[in-house]
Protein backbone atom coordinates (compact mmCIF):
# COMPACT_ATOMS: atom_id res chain seq x y z
CA UNK A 1 0.00 0.00 0.00
CA UNK A 2 1.34 3.45 -0.94
CA UNK A 3 1.56 5.49 2.27
CA UNK A 4 2.11 8.87 0.63
CA UNK A 5 -0.63 10.97 -0.89
CA UNK A 6 -0.32 11.72 -4.60
CA UNK A 7 -0.05 15.22 -5.98
CA UNK A 8 -3.67 14.99 -7.12
CA UNK A 9 -4.77 13.97 -3.63
CA UNK A 10 -2.82 16.81 -2.02
CA UNK A 11 -4.46 19.24 -4.45
CA UNK A 12 -7.86 17.85 -3.53
CA UNK A 13 -7.10 18.32 0.17
CA UNK A 14 -6.35 21.99 -0.51
CA UNK A 15 -9.58 22.29 -2.51
CA UNK A 16 -11.53 20.94 0.47
CA UNK A 17 -9.80 23.33 2.86
CA UNK A 18 -10.53 26.30 0.62
CA UNK A 19 -14.19 25.29 0.30
CA UNK A 20 -14.59 24.95 4.05
CA UNK A 21 -12.87 28.29 4.69
CA UNK A 22 -15.24 30.02 2.26
CA UNK A 23 -18.49 28.37 3.32
CA UNK A 24 -18.39 27.32 6.97
CA UNK A 25 -20.19 29.93 9.11
CA UNK A 26 -17.93 31.57 11.66
CA UNK A 27 -20.36 30.84 14.51
CA UNK A 28 -20.28 27.13 13.73
CA UNK A 29 -16.48 27.05 13.58
CA UNK A 30 -16.14 28.99 16.84
CA UNK A 31 -18.60 26.77 18.68
CA UNK A 32 -16.87 23.59 17.59
CA UNK A 33 -13.38 24.95 18.23
CA UNK A 34 -14.46 25.54 21.83
CA UNK A 35 -15.25 21.84 22.14
CA UNK A 36 -19.03 22.17 22.12
CA UNK A 37 -21.32 20.19 19.84
CA UNK A 38 -23.01 22.10 17.00
CA UNK A 39 -26.69 22.99 17.24
CA UNK A 40 -29.27 21.21 15.09
CA UNK A 41 -29.54 24.28 12.85
CA UNK A 42 -25.77 24.34 12.34
CA UNK A 43 -25.70 20.66 11.35
CA UNK A 44 -28.59 21.07 8.91
CA UNK A 45 -27.17 24.21 7.31
CA UNK A 46 -23.71 22.70 6.83
CA UNK A 47 -24.95 19.37 5.45
CA UNK A 48 -27.10 21.21 2.92
CA UNK A 49 -24.06 23.26 1.93
CA UNK A 50 -22.08 20.05 1.38
CA UNK A 51 -24.97 18.48 -0.51
CA UNK A 52 -25.24 21.46 -2.83
CA UNK A 53 -21.54 20.93 -3.60
CA UNK A 54 -22.18 17.20 -4.15
CA UNK A 55 -20.09 16.21 -1.10
CA UNK A 56 -22.69 15.11 1.47
CA UNK A 57 -22.73 11.41 0.53
CA UNK A 58 -19.55 10.72 -1.46
CA UNK A 59 -19.59 7.02 -0.49
CA UNK A 60 -23.06 6.39 -1.97
CA UNK A 61 -23.55 5.15 -5.53
CA UNK A 62 -23.38 7.96 -8.07
CA UNK A 63 -27.04 7.53 -9.06
CA UNK A 64 -28.04 8.42 -5.48
CA UNK A 65 -25.73 11.39 -5.01
CA UNK A 66 -22.33 9.76 -4.59
CA UNK A 67 -19.14 11.04 -6.19
CA UNK A 68 -17.46 7.88 -7.42
CA UNK A 69 -14.32 8.95 -5.56
CA UNK A 70 -11.60 6.61 -4.39
CA UNK A 71 -11.65 5.70 -0.68
CA UNK A 72 -8.62 7.95 -0.22
CA UNK A 73 -10.45 11.05 -1.47
CA UNK A 74 -13.42 10.24 0.73
CA UNK A 75 -11.07 9.86 3.68
CA UNK A 76 -9.44 13.23 2.89
CA UNK A 77 -12.82 14.98 2.82
CA UNK A 78 -13.89 13.48 6.14
CA UNK A 79 -10.54 14.18 7.76
CA UNK A 80 -10.54 17.84 6.69
CA UNK A 81 -14.10 18.34 7.94
CA UNK A 82 -13.16 16.84 11.30
CA UNK A 83 -9.89 18.73 11.58
CA UNK A 84 -11.41 22.16 10.83
CA UNK A 85 -13.56 21.30 12.91
CA UNK A 86 -16.92 21.38 11.12
CA UNK A 87 -20.03 19.19 11.51
CA UNK A 88 -19.95 15.88 9.68
CA UNK A 89 -23.04 14.91 7.70
CA UNK A 90 -25.54 13.30 10.07
CA UNK A 91 -24.35 9.72 10.52
CA UNK A 92 -27.86 8.31 11.07
CA UNK A 93 -28.77 9.49 7.57
CA UNK A 94 -25.67 9.04 5.48
CA UNK A 95 -23.64 6.28 7.14
CA UNK A 96 -26.28 4.08 8.76
CA UNK A 97 -29.80 4.03 7.33
CA UNK A 98 -28.94 5.35 3.87
CA UNK A 99 -26.52 2.53 2.98
CA UNK A 100 -29.01 -0.03 4.36
CA UNK A 101 -31.72 1.27 2.03
CA UNK A 102 -29.24 1.24 -0.85
CA UNK A 103 -28.32 -2.39 -0.14
CA UNK A 104 -31.68 -3.83 0.97
CA UNK A 105 -34.41 -1.35 0.06
CA UNK A 106 -36.89 -1.27 -2.78
CA UNK A 107 -36.62 1.22 -5.62
CA UNK A 108 -39.61 3.06 -4.20
CA UNK A 109 -37.88 3.37 -0.83
CA UNK A 110 -34.69 4.62 -2.45
CA UNK A 111 -36.51 7.30 -4.43
CA UNK A 112 -38.58 8.38 -1.45
CA UNK A 113 -35.94 8.50 1.28
CA UNK A 114 -32.40 8.82 -0.10
CA UNK A 115 -32.55 12.35 -1.59
CA UNK A 116 -34.14 13.70 1.60
CA UNK A 117 -31.54 11.90 3.73
CA UNK A 118 -28.68 13.42 1.75
CA UNK A 119 -30.06 16.95 2.07
CA UNK A 120 -31.08 16.46 5.70
CA UNK A 121 -34.68 17.32 4.88
CA UNK A 122 -35.47 14.48 7.29
CA UNK A 123 -33.48 13.99 10.49
CA UNK A 124 -33.20 10.28 11.34
CA UNK A 125 -32.45 8.53 14.62
CA UNK A 126 -31.60 4.93 15.52
CA UNK A 127 -34.05 2.67 17.37
CA UNK A 128 -31.93 -0.31 18.37
CA UNK A 129 -31.06 -0.45 22.09
CA UNK A 130 -33.68 -1.34 24.70
CA UNK A 131 -33.59 -1.47 28.51
CA UNK A 132 -32.79 -5.19 28.30
CA UNK A 133 -31.02 -5.28 24.94
CA UNK A 134 -27.88 -3.24 24.37
CA UNK A 135 -24.74 -5.12 23.49
CA UNK A 136 -26.91 -8.24 23.31
CA UNK A 137 -29.08 -6.59 20.70
CA UNK A 138 -30.67 -9.82 19.45
CA UNK A 139 -32.59 -10.10 22.72
CA UNK A 140 -34.76 -7.06 21.86
CA UNK A 141 -38.45 -7.29 22.75
CA UNK A 142 -40.18 -4.46 20.85
CA UNK A 143 -42.92 -6.26 18.91
CA UNK A 144 -44.38 -5.61 15.49
CA UNK A 145 -47.51 -7.58 14.57
CA UNK A 146 -48.76 -7.46 11.01
CA UNK A 147 -52.40 -6.49 10.62
CA UNK A 148 -53.37 -6.16 6.97
CA UNK A 149 -51.26 -3.49 5.28
CA UNK A 150 -49.72 -2.25 8.54
CA UNK A 151 -47.52 -3.44 11.37
CA UNK A 152 -48.60 -2.50 14.88
CA UNK A 153 -45.55 -1.72 17.01
CA UNK A 154 -45.39 -1.86 20.81
CA UNK A 155 -42.31 -1.51 22.99
CA UNK A 156 -39.55 0.79 24.15
CA UNK A 157 -36.17 1.95 22.89
CA UNK A 158 -33.57 3.71 25.02
CA UNK A 159 -30.37 5.72 24.67
CA UNK A 160 -31.83 7.02 21.41
CA UNK A 161 -29.42 9.77 20.41
CA UNK A 162 -30.98 13.06 19.27
CA UNK A 163 -34.47 11.59 19.03
CA UNK A 164 -35.74 14.99 20.20
CA UNK A 165 -34.83 16.31 16.73
CA UNK A 166 -35.85 13.31 14.64
CA UNK A 167 -38.44 13.19 11.86
CA UNK A 168 -37.93 9.44 11.28
CA UNK A 169 -36.51 6.46 13.16
CA UNK A 170 -35.13 3.21 11.76
CA UNK A 171 -36.28 0.48 14.06
CA UNK A 172 -35.41 -3.12 14.87
CA UNK A 173 -38.52 -5.02 15.95
CA UNK A 174 -39.41 -8.63 16.71
CA UNK A 175 -41.85 -10.01 14.15
CA UNK A 176 -41.49 -13.72 14.98
CA UNK A 177 -41.19 -14.42 18.72
CA UNK A 178 -41.10 -18.17 18.04
CA UNK A 179 -38.08 -18.19 15.73
CA UNK A 180 -35.46 -20.88 16.45
CA UNK A 181 -32.78 -18.24 16.98
CA UNK A 182 -33.38 -14.70 18.33
CA UNK A 183 -31.70 -13.13 15.30
CA UNK A 184 -34.08 -14.91 12.91
CA UNK A 185 -37.25 -13.20 14.10
CA UNK A 186 -36.21 -9.55 13.72
CA UNK A 187 -37.30 -7.04 11.06
CA UNK A 188 -36.10 -3.57 10.05
CA UNK A 189 -38.78 -0.85 9.84
CA UNK A 190 -38.79 2.84 8.88
CA UNK A 191 -41.11 4.77 11.18
CA UNK A 192 -42.40 8.34 10.98
CA UNK A 193 -41.79 9.98 14.36
CA UNK A 194 -45.05 11.93 13.97
CA UNK A 195 -47.03 8.67 14.06
CA UNK A 196 -49.67 8.53 16.81
CA UNK A 197 -48.52 6.50 19.80
CA UNK A 198 -44.84 7.59 19.84
CA UNK A 199 -43.59 9.31 23.00
CA UNK A 200 -40.06 10.73 23.39
CA UNK A 201 -38.76 11.30 26.91
CA UNK A 202 -35.39 12.96 27.56
CA UNK A 203 -32.59 11.28 29.49
CA UNK A 204 -30.47 14.00 31.10
CA UNK A 205 -26.91 12.78 31.55
CA UNK A 206 -24.73 13.37 34.60
CA UNK A 207 -23.29 16.57 33.10
CA UNK A 208 -26.75 18.05 32.61
CA UNK A 209 -26.80 17.66 28.82
CA UNK A 210 -29.73 16.35 26.75
CA UNK A 211 -28.31 14.05 24.12
CA UNK A 212 -30.17 10.76 24.56
CA UNK A 213 -33.78 9.73 25.04
CA UNK A 214 -36.28 6.99 25.73
CA UNK A 215 -38.77 6.34 22.93
CA UNK A 216 -42.05 4.52 23.62
CA UNK A 217 -44.28 2.87 21.01
CA UNK A 218 -47.92 2.26 21.91
CA UNK A 219 -49.96 0.64 19.10
CA UNK A 220 -47.99 2.56 16.47
CA UNK A 221 -49.12 1.75 12.93
CA UNK A 222 -46.35 1.39 10.35
CA UNK A 223 -47.16 0.72 6.66
CA UNK A 224 -45.86 -2.63 5.41
CA UNK A 225 -44.20 -0.70 2.56
CA UNK A 226 -41.79 0.67 5.20
CA UNK A 227 -40.30 -2.78 5.81
CA UNK A 228 -36.69 -2.85 4.57
CA UNK A 229 -35.56 -6.18 3.18
CA UNK A 230 -37.37 -9.39 4.10
CA UNK A 231 -39.57 -9.89 7.14
CA UNK A 232 -37.69 -11.71 9.92
CA UNK A 233 -34.36 -11.03 8.17
CA UNK A 234 -33.75 -7.60 9.66
CA UNK A 235 -30.67 -8.89 11.45
CA UNK A 236 -28.88 -8.87 8.09
CA UNK A 237 -29.65 -5.14 7.81
CA UNK A 238 -28.54 -4.57 11.40
CA UNK A 239 -25.16 -6.27 10.92
CA UNK A 240 -24.55 -4.30 7.73
CA UNK A 241 -25.51 -1.03 9.44
CA UNK A 242 -23.39 -1.65 12.53
CA UNK A 243 -20.37 -2.43 10.36
CA UNK A 244 -20.73 1.00 8.72
CA UNK A 245 -21.27 2.66 12.10
CA UNK A 246 -18.12 1.09 13.56
CA UNK A 247 -16.00 2.23 10.63
CA UNK A 248 -17.11 5.82 11.27
CA UNK A 249 -16.24 5.58 14.95
CA UNK A 250 -12.50 5.68 14.21
CA UNK A 251 -12.79 9.50 13.86
CA UNK A 252 -9.12 9.95 12.98
CA UNK A 253 -9.51 13.57 11.86
CA UNK A 254 -11.41 14.55 14.99
CA UNK A 255 -8.72 13.01 17.20
CA UNK A 256 -6.01 14.86 15.27
CA UNK A 257 -7.86 18.14 15.82
CA UNK A 258 -8.23 17.50 19.55
CA UNK A 259 -4.55 16.65 19.91
CA UNK A 260 -3.52 19.78 18.02
CA UNK A 261 -5.70 21.89 20.29
CA UNK A 262 -4.49 20.02 23.38
CA UNK A 263 -0.88 20.93 22.59
CA UNK A 264 -1.81 24.62 22.51
CA UNK A 265 -3.74 24.32 25.76
CA UNK A 266 -1.00 22.35 27.50
CA UNK A 267 1.60 24.98 26.59
CA UNK A 268 -0.32 27.51 28.67
CA UNK A 269 -0.76 27.67 32.44
CA UNK A 270 -4.29 28.78 33.53
CA UNK A 271 -3.06 29.76 37.00
CA UNK A 272 0.26 31.25 35.94
CA UNK A 273 2.24 28.18 36.98
CA UNK A 274 4.30 25.67 35.02
CA UNK A 275 2.67 24.51 31.75
CA UNK A 276 1.84 20.82 31.84
CA UNK A 277 3.51 20.30 28.44
CA UNK A 278 6.80 20.61 30.36
CA UNK A 279 5.92 17.53 32.39
CA UNK A 280 7.84 14.61 30.82
CA UNK A 281 5.15 12.09 31.83
CA UNK A 282 2.45 14.13 30.13
CA UNK A 283 4.57 14.48 26.98
CA UNK A 284 5.25 10.75 26.98
CA UNK A 285 1.53 9.91 27.16
CA UNK A 286 0.70 12.48 24.48
CA UNK A 287 3.37 11.10 22.14
CA UNK A 288 2.16 7.55 22.69
CA UNK A 289 -1.38 8.54 21.69
CA UNK A 290 -0.09 10.32 18.58
CA UNK A 291 1.82 7.22 17.45
CA UNK A 292 -1.21 5.01 18.00
CA UNK A 293 -3.37 7.47 16.08
CA UNK A 294 -1.05 7.30 13.07
CA UNK A 295 -1.31 3.49 13.12
CA UNK A 296 -5.11 3.79 13.27
CA UNK A 297 -5.08 6.18 10.31
CA UNK A 298 -3.21 3.66 8.14
CA UNK A 299 -5.51 0.83 9.23
CA UNK A 300 -8.55 2.97 8.41
CA UNK A 301 -7.26 3.54 4.89
CA UNK A 302 -6.76 -0.19 4.42
CA UNK A 303 -10.31 -0.98 5.58
CA UNK A 304 -11.81 1.74 3.38
CA UNK A 305 -9.94 0.41 0.37
CA UNK A 306 -11.67 -2.96 0.76
CA UNK A 307 -15.08 -1.48 1.58
CA UNK A 308 -15.11 0.53 -1.66
CA UNK A 309 -15.74 -2.77 -3.43
CA UNK A 310 -18.59 -3.74 -1.11
CA UNK A 311 -20.89 -0.68 -1.17
CA UNK A 312 -24.30 -1.90 -2.24
CA UNK A 313 -23.42 -5.42 -1.15
CA UNK A 314 -24.74 -7.04 2.00
CA UNK A 315 -21.65 -8.51 3.61
CA UNK A 316 -20.40 -6.64 6.70
CA UNK A 317 -16.68 -6.07 7.09
CA UNK A 318 -15.38 -7.53 10.38
CA UNK A 319 -12.28 -5.33 10.09
CA UNK A 320 -14.48 -2.41 11.11
CA UNK A 321 -14.36 -3.87 14.63
CA UNK A 322 -10.65 -3.05 14.79
CA UNK A 323 -11.37 0.59 13.93
CA UNK A 324 -14.15 0.76 16.49
CA UNK A 325 -11.94 -0.58 19.28
CA UNK A 326 -8.85 1.49 18.62
CA UNK A 327 -10.73 4.63 17.63
CA UNK A 328 -12.83 4.74 20.77
CA UNK A 329 -9.92 3.83 23.03
CA UNK A 330 -7.85 6.68 21.61
CA UNK A 331 -10.72 9.17 21.94
CA UNK A 332 -11.04 8.18 25.59
CA UNK A 333 -7.29 8.50 26.11
CA UNK A 334 -7.32 12.00 24.60
CA UNK A 335 -10.22 13.02 26.85
CA UNK A 336 -8.17 11.89 29.84
CA UNK A 337 -5.26 14.08 28.71
CA UNK A 338 -7.64 17.05 28.61
CA UNK A 339 -8.62 16.34 32.22
CA UNK A 340 -4.94 16.29 33.20
CA UNK A 341 -4.35 19.57 31.37
CA UNK A 342 -7.34 21.20 33.10
CA UNK A 343 -6.25 20.09 36.55
CA UNK A 344 -8.39 21.56 39.35
CA UNK A 345 -9.97 24.01 36.91
CA UNK A 346 -11.86 21.09 35.39
CA UNK A 347 -13.89 20.76 38.60
CA UNK A 348 -15.67 24.07 38.07
CA UNK A 349 -19.19 24.35 36.72
CA UNK A 350 -21.47 22.13 34.63
CA UNK A 351 -21.61 21.41 30.92
CA UNK A 352 -21.86 24.72 29.00
CA UNK A 353 -25.11 23.55 27.36
CA UNK A 354 -26.67 22.47 30.65
CA UNK A 355 -29.59 24.34 32.20
CA UNK A 356 -28.01 23.61 35.59
CA UNK A 357 -25.59 26.50 35.18
CA UNK A 358 -26.75 29.42 37.29
CA UNK A 359 -23.67 31.60 37.43
CA UNK A 360 -20.93 32.83 35.06
CA UNK A 361 -18.11 30.38 34.33
CA UNK A 362 -14.85 31.35 36.01
CA UNK A 363 -12.54 29.09 33.99
CA UNK A 364 -11.85 28.67 30.27
CA UNK A 365 -14.62 26.83 28.46
CA UNK A 366 -12.31 23.99 27.41
CA UNK A 367 -11.47 23.37 31.07
CA UNK A 368 -15.16 23.35 32.07
CA UNK A 369 -15.78 20.79 29.29
CA UNK A 370 -12.86 18.50 30.14
CA UNK A 371 -14.57 16.38 32.79
CA UNK A 372 -18.05 16.32 31.20
CA UNK A 373 -16.50 15.09 27.94
CA UNK A 374 -14.31 12.57 29.80
CA UNK A 375 -17.29 11.01 31.56
CA UNK A 376 -19.55 11.22 28.52
CA UNK A 377 -17.02 9.46 26.33
CA UNK A 378 -16.95 6.38 28.56
CA UNK A 379 -19.91 5.37 26.37
CA UNK A 380 -17.82 5.25 23.21
CA UNK A 381 -16.41 1.81 23.94
CA UNK A 382 -19.97 0.57 24.57
CA UNK A 383 -22.32 1.89 21.87
CA UNK A 384 -22.28 0.43 18.38
CA UNK A 385 -21.47 -2.92 19.99
CA UNK A 386 -19.20 -2.94 23.05
CA UNK A 387 -15.48 -3.40 22.51
CA UNK A 388 -15.67 -6.79 24.21
CA UNK A 389 -18.24 -7.87 21.60
CA UNK A 390 -15.95 -6.53 18.84
CA UNK A 391 -13.11 -8.72 20.09
CA UNK A 392 -15.39 -11.75 19.89
CA UNK A 393 -16.33 -10.79 16.31
CA UNK A 394 -12.66 -10.56 15.33
CA UNK A 395 -11.81 -13.84 17.03
CA UNK A 396 -14.51 -15.58 15.02
CA UNK A 397 -13.87 -13.82 11.70
CA UNK A 398 -10.07 -13.76 11.66
CA UNK A 399 -9.00 -16.61 13.94
CA UNK A 400 -11.86 -19.03 13.43
CA UNK A 401 -12.46 -19.37 17.17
Amino acid sequence: MELRFTEEERAFRQEVRDFIDRNLPAATRERMESGRTPTKEMVVQWQRTLNAKGWAVPHWPVEWGGTGWSPIKRFILQEEIQQTPAPLPLAFNVSMCGPVIIAFGTEAQKKRFLPRMANLDDWWCQGFSEPGAGSDLASLKTRAVRQGDHYVVNGQKTWTTLAQYADWIFLLVRTDPNAAKPQEGISFLLVDMKSPGITVRPIITIDGAHEVNEVFFDDVKVPVENLVGTENRGWDCAKFLLSNERTGQARVGASKERIRRLKLIASQAPGGGRPIIEDPRFRERLTEVEVQLKALEITTLRVLATEQKNLGQRKPNPASSILKIRGTELQQAISELYVLAAGPYGLAGAHPDSDRRNEPELVPEWAALAQPVYFNWRKQSIYGGSNEIQKNIMAKAFLGL
